[in-house]
């Protein structure tokens, strides 16, 4: 479910995978007493709990999928603000700036999930075999099909919500299977160095074979796909963030024209590459002076600014507050969930 921004769109059904859902509920619900995020002995794997409805709050989501076991949540990127509960999972097939929001949750039924890192060489070595079933075939042959009686306008939002990086597809019966068996294994500690890569790779099998995920996640291991060149150029911003940014220079390293790299780089991501570094610098500017007590203009220098008051300007206008007042904010929250 997309909406533009501003707007607040009315939470899906939830209520369909009640009793399937139930065994899941009681794990995260065990494991993440006295904790709102929690990693699991199982790589790639955590668990999150909000008691209560949240205001947005900025997040660099990785390549995952995001399951919402208790609740709703959602999560905005750019314009569109993408909604998922017990019925729909969200996907991302990059490494996205957003600000993620929990809209139904309480002391009593708080919000569950789980993040599902995905593992880009499993895609691909998946895709490698030929044998998986590509679900864009029928969807392909019923899209020519009413073609002619939809309006250009709404092929080419369908075409540009494919293209983005982010999306939400259905939760079915197969897929949660395959969740519950992995889930299940944090209460048997010793299969999971045994099992766990079995069920991993079974989740994204379901994922490649899914209607609404396998286009995201087959264009972004496609070599010769734009996808792929952005997702290399993301990985480059990642570790170099705090560097000067040459928009040519990252185009001609990812081998395409500044033109077309700044327009599918922006269809992807919901932003330009200077937005993104930007994000990429105060998330971590944020992240030193929480966890490792930087002030705010060592904080600033460390990731790349030159002068701490436009450091300052840009972090208040991102987060809604000063370095040194969000900080005492973050801090506070933290000690009271933990009292």
């Amino acid at each position: 479910m997309i909406a533009q921004r501003g707007t607040r769109p009315s939470p899906p059904n939830a209520g369909s995978n009640a009793t399937a859902l139930a065994p899941l509920v009681d794990i995260v619900e065990r494991a993440t007493r006295g904790v709102e995020e929690l990693s699991t002995p199982i790589p790639g794997l955590r668990l999150f709990r909000r008691n209560s409805i949240t205001q947005p709050s900025y997040c660099f989501i990785k390549p995952s999928l995001v399951l919402v076991l208790q609740g709703v949540k959602q999560m905005v990127v750019g314009t569109a603000t993408y909604v998922y509960d017990t019925s729909r999972f969200l996907l991302t097939s990059l490494e996205m700036p957003a600000r993620s929001e929990v809209l139904a949750a309480s002391p009593d039924a708080p919000c569950l999930g789980l993040n599902f890192q995905l593992d880009l060489h499993t895609i691909t070595e998946l895709l490698a075999t030929g044998s998986l079933p590509d679900p864009r075939h029928a969807a392909h042959a019923q899209d020519e099909k009413n073609k002619d009686a939809r309006p250009a306008s709404l092929t080419q939002n369908k075409e540009l919500e494919e293209l983005r990086s982010m999306g939400i597809g259905e939760v079915t019966p197969a897929l949660l299977d395959a969740v519950s068996r992995l889930l299940a294994l944090l209460d048997e500690p010793a299969a999971i160095p045994t099992l766990a890569p079995l069920i991993q790779r079974e989740i994204h099998y379901r994922l490649l074979t899914g209607a609404a995920t396998a286009a995201r996640l087959r264009k972004i291991t496609s070599i010769d796909s734009q996808a792929h060149k952005i997702a290399k150029a993301i990985d480059w911003l990642s570790e170099n963030y705090a560097a000067p940014l040459s928009i040519d220079a990252l185009a001609a390293r990812v081998q395409m024209s500044p033109s077309s790299f700044h327009q599918h780089f922006r269809a992807l991501v919901a932003m330009s590459p200077l937005q993104y570094q930007k994000r990429l610098r105060l998330n971590e500017a944020r992240r030193l002076m929480l966890n490792e007590q930087l002030d705010a203009a060592t904080a600033a220098f460390e990731v790349g600014y030159e002068s701490p008051s436009q450091f300052s300007r840009e972090y208040a206008r991102h987060f809604g507050a000063p370095p040194k007042r969000d900080i005492a904010t973050l801090r506070k929250h933290s000690t009271s969930q933990t009292s």
